[in-house]
């Protein structure tokens, strides 16, 4: 079909769904074992080498705790070791996300792993040379946190690809699984090397760790994506787009909005742990760095055990009850930590962190990725992840500057307290009551053919008749046409009204260049097509809308 707006048959795949992202008869799926996607061999071995990725992570992030007590007294430059560890995901999410969506995913993937491998490597020499400072120490945490800002958009983006749609809960459900036993094997192995050999062997066995993860991928064949005629996309470009379909998807921005109020909360509890952990030094079975490697396993403990239950509490808990929920479960436990006089209490309450933790942040991830079309994934999942990381930077420096006038306790109750009013409010303001559209690729409109495409901008009108008796109807419809458009790549959108005619309405869309007006035939999806014969069903004329392209003259 060579005219994209010519009318067609209504496709099967142009429905919406009722459940984030299966058809009816796919509804039994929500049960699948949290364990399913296992089972693909390619699944298991990316998630294994994510598994080694984020215990490097947290090796690297409790050395570096650990370091920044003996470097200083400061809570501030204590808690900004969780700053600097996740602010470069804040800062360098979106290009990230952009360079996984236009360069080849296993390539950029392994890079990350040797990234990772060097910077332990400087941390080693910084230790070495005994010129180590909390400056520095900051410093190459942020060089650490950048490998972890390039590989999570792009191990994001590859599960759908090795995942059916179904499995993709439990897919991410077992990423969270990767991450919360690293928090157990990382800590423990990072405490035992730094109680009996020194914190220069941590990252000694960080870039050992680091290196072989990217040998295994190294092995991976991975079939590549057919390659687009009209070639990759410039970064700006990209970022612009990414940007772009983000602020027109108002379940995006319902996500991101709850993702950050969630983890402004539930990083006090992290940020704050080292000197937490001091609190408990002395008065219990456990000391030193033992307190501190205990705690953190046990909110990693608390984690697997949520995910394990997962699918009971999808099925429990629909996605706004569960996430309200789980802050409210963040919330308590945070108390619970701030306020146990042992540390056996403290141990359950962090246990009880790390479930809410992983139940609310697998919510929150999924809700994302059924948001989000294959073209724009990894972009859309690194703003969710740069959400994550925003709010955690934010959410440490400042119960860090609290902390500094008060005390621990008060400022992990009052990010309690905070966190459950933010999520309150956000959930009010940022409404997510929209049936989620079927973003699967569709190829019902067929890219038009120029022999001599000019430079610069390229203008479409297309032309609609309409009852004005129905006017105000397609006016608010066409605002859904809008999104759509701007989501896709378009620079500007407008609907015109004709003065001289009533009834006649044109939609203008302004793309940056005939290569990038091809481009938006390829994002095109089930929920486009079917949005398209909605417009159509309002044009009065027999013949389809009148469609006319322009090259903008300087």
């Amino acid at each position: 079909m060579s005219d994209p707006h010519a009318p067609i048959s209504p496709s099967p795949s142009g429905r919406l769904l009722e459940e984030p992202g299966v058809t009816p008869a796919a509804q039994p799926t929500k049960t699948a074992s949290t364990w399913a996607p296992l089972r693909t061999p390619t699944f298991r071995l990316l998630w294994s080498v994510t598994l080694v990725a984020n215990i490097c992570v947290w090796m690297n992030d409790v050395a570096a705790a650990w370091m920044m007590t003996s470097l200083t007294t400061s809570p501030v430059l204590v808690a900004l070791v969780q700053t600097a560890s996740t602010l470069p995901v804040f800062l360098l999410g979106l290009p990230s996300g952009a360079l996984a969506d236009i360069l080849d995913r296993r390539r950029y993937f392994i890079f990350t792993q040797f990234w990772v491998a060097v910077v332990a490597l400087l941390l080693c020499a910084a230790l070495a040379l005994d010129v180590m400072s909390a400056p520095l120490l900051l410093a190459l945490t942020f060089a650490n946190g950048i490998g972890m800002a390039m590989r999570w958009p792009v191990f994001s983006a590859l599960m759908p690809e090795v995942v059916s749609k179904p499995l993709l809960p439990s897919a991410m459900a077992l990423s969270g699984v990767a991450m919360n036993a690293s928090r157990i094997v990382g800590p423990l192995v990072a405490g035992a090397i730094i109680a009996s050999a020194g914190t220069l062997w941590v990252f000694v066995l960080n870039a050992l760790l680091s290196v072989v993860a990217g040998l295994i991928l190294l092995r991976w064949q991975r079939t590549p994506p057919t390659t687009s005629p009209l070639g990759r996309e410039r970064l700006p470009s990209a970022m612009r787009v990414g940007l772009q379909f983000i602020k027109e998807s108002p379940r995006m921005r319902a996500v991101i909005a709850r993702t950050v109020a969630f983890f402004f909360m539930s990083t006090a509890i992290l940020a704050l742990l080292p000197l937490t952990a001091k609190r408990f030094d002395g008065i219990g079975f456990i000391s030193g760095a033992g307190v501190f490697t205990v705690l953190l396993a046990s909110m990693g403990t608390g984690a697997i055990i949520g995910a394990a239950f997962l699918p009971r509490i999808r099925q429990a808990l629909a996605g706004e009850a569960l996430v309200l929920t789980g802050s409210c479960l963040q919330a308590s436990a945070t108390v619970g930590v701030a306020l146990a006089p042992n540390l056996p209490l403290a141990i359950f309450c962090m246990m009880v962190a790390g479930l809410s933790l992983l139940s609310t942040a697998n919510a929150l991830a999924v809700k994302a990725q059924m948001a989000l079309p294959n073209w724009v994934r990894a972009r859309g999942m690194a703003a969710y992840q740069m959400s994550i990381m925003g709010g955690t930077a934010l959410g440490a420096a400042l119960w860090g500057k609290v902390a500094s006038l008060t005390s621990v306790p008060t400022s992990l109750m009052a990010a309690a307290a905070t966190g459950v009013l933010c999520m309150l409010t956000v959930q009010r303001v940022f409404t997510d009551r929209q049936v989620l559209e079927d973003l699967s690729p569709s190829q019902a409109w067929t890219p038009p053919r120029h022999s001599q495409p000019e430079e610069g901008r390229v203008v479409v009108h297309i032309e609609f008749i309409i009852n004005p008796a129905k006017a105000k109807r397609f006016r608010t419809l066409m605002q859904a046409s809008r999104s759509s458009r701007l989501r896709q790549g378009a620079l500007q959108w407008r609907l015109l009204h004709s003065m001289e005619r009533p009834e006649r309405y044109v939609e203008e869309i302004v793309d940056t260049s005939w290569v990038e007006h091809l481009r938006r035939f390829d994002r095109v999806t089930a929920a486009d097509v079917a949005l398209r014969e909605r417009k159509l069903s309002f044009h009065v004329l027999d013949a389809p809308p009148r469609v006319t392209r322009y090259f903008e003259s300087d």
